[in-house]
């Protein structure tokens, strides 16, 4: 049990490290919660028109994710899956940021290629299909949840099936304000500025 607390522990701490809102401000692109939707994601790092911060701050999200599940795997299984939900977690609600964070997709993306890289090659495909034909990342995002909920009960065992279906459902829950947006119709596309 003392295992899986640290894995948690660790985990919530790496998730919790604002990588897209350190990168805009290292980059002197002030506070990146102050643009677009407010998120310290890749998507609204984008947004600054930087394609190069955007792609670090995905892969930096990416790799705490898989971190947190690389270094709980090295006590047991269950450490694992603890540090898996609580990077996602930490990374949704941390504590630098009055537990206001990102979305936590890429976050995700980094422990389900651990967890379930088949999974993940699925639900990375209807992403990038909803995408290209929609071009709302957000809504990419939620089909690609979808995905990997049901794709996750279909493939893999009970106990990352259940951390599978947990972090969809976050993901989805954390889009409520872009579900609002895309109802109504008022939700920013995907931009692709210079940068």
């Amino acid at each position: 049990m003392s295992e899986v607390l640290a894995a948690a522990a660790i985990g919530y701490l790496l998730g919790s490290i604002p990588f897209g809102l350190l990168l805009t401000r290292l980059a002197g692109l002030g506070d990146i919660r102050e643009i677009g939707s407010g998120s310290i994601g890749a998507t609204n790092v984008l947004r600054t028109g930087s394609k190069a911060l955007a792609a670090l701050t995905l892969a930096f999200d990416v790799a705490k994710g898989l971190a947190a599940v690389l270094i709980g795997g090295a006590w047991s299984e269950e450490a694992a899956l603890a540090g898996g939900a609580a990077v996602v977690i930490g990374h949704m609600f941390p504590v630098w940021l009055g537990f206001r964070g990102g979305k936590g997709v890429a976050t995700a993306l980094g422990v389900l290629l651990v967890i379930a890289w088949k999974v993940t090659v699925l639900a990375a495909l209807f992403w990038l299909v909803t995408a290209a034909a929609f071009r709302y990342s957000s809504l990419a995002a939620l089909v690609a949840a979808v995905a990997c909920i049901v794709l996750g009960a279909l493939l893999v065992d009970p106990a990352r099936a259940w951390l599978i279906a947990l972090i969809g459902l976050l993901v989805i829950l954390r889009h409520h304000e872009n579900i609002r947006r895309l109802l109504a119709g008022t939700e920013s596309r995907i931009s692709f500025g210079k940068g």
